[in-house]
């Protein structure tokens, strides 16, 4: 049986981390796929070139800008899918930080709790309003935006962005199995390297990139429209069995010796 050509039709989703990379293109798929979209990030005026793109495109999306860090923010998100399209459906959670780069014992408690409240709070926050306003549907998808550094693979000098990227697949599970009998799936996508600001941070000069992409079996760097068909995979019927889950997209990296 083949998919919808509008797998998302008559869906409302919440895309957070939605003014760039993976969230932004997340954004633009899902609203392609017939969902109606609130857009989250803490800037204002790219939200809504964001939401000018979707709407010329024949979409239909809605901007409100605050930090994911407030759980006043992460209330607000659903109230406005509620109030102006009826409910929530799906939700993905892309916002994130790499954090401070350097050596575990040079780190600040500051950096380290700014990089655990951006990365793993904040999805606690999303999900404790998102979960609920599924419940009211009787179904939903919710995904978090993981990493695969922390979960198949260590690399120096990002302990804090490794440790909430790993706490977002143990919060994942949990919220899996609490609220899998109400009829809503939760999983996490764990990208691999990805064409996105924050990979150009990591990876500043030519010889880092290479090095990144040779991580890689394909030898390459995903572009930010690839996770974003993944995310539409785990946010649509396609994965209507799929729940509990940390899907990688991750290029091989997790398994490339050469």
């Amino acid at each position: 049986m083949g998919l919808p050509n509008k797998p998302l039709a008559d869906k409302v989703a919440i895309v957070t981390g939605a003014s760039s990379g993976i969230g932004r293109a997340v954004a633009i798929l899902f609203a392609a796929a017939g969902a109606k979209i609130v857009v989250a990030a803490r800037r204002d005026e790219l939200l809504k070139q964001l939401v000018s793109e979707i709407e010329s495109a024949g979409g239909i999306a809605h901007a409100l800008a605050g930090d994911v860090r407030d759980e006043v923010y992460a209330q607000g998100l659903v109230d406005v899918a509620k109030k102006k399209f009826g409910g929530l459906d799906v939700a993905v959670n892309a916002a994130g930080t790499l954090g401070p780069m350097g050596p575990t014992h040079e780190t600040t408690c500051e950096d380290w709790d700014e990089t655990l409240a951006t990365n793993l709070t904040s999805a606690f926050f999303a999900a404790k309003y998102q979960l609920p306003a599924m419940l009211e549907r009787g179904a939903g998808s919710l995904v978090f935006v993981s990493s695969f550094v922390g979960y198949t693979a260590g690399m120096p000098g990002v302990a804090p962005y490794a440790a909430s990227k790993a706490g977002l697949i143990g919060l994942m599970k949990a919220l899996a199995v609490e609220h899998g009998p109400s009829g809503i799936r939760v999983n996490a996508l764990l990208p691999g390297g990805t064409q996105t600001p924050m990979a150009d941070i990591m990876a500043n000069t030519d010889e880092m990139r290479d090095f990144v992409r040779n991580m890689h079996a394909l030898k390459r760097l995903a572009e930010p429209e690839e996770q974003a068909k993944a995310a539409l995979f785990l946010a649509s019927d396609a994965s209507s069995f799929v729940t509990g889950t940390a899907l990688l997209s991750d290029g091989g990296v997790s398994i490339n010796k050469t």
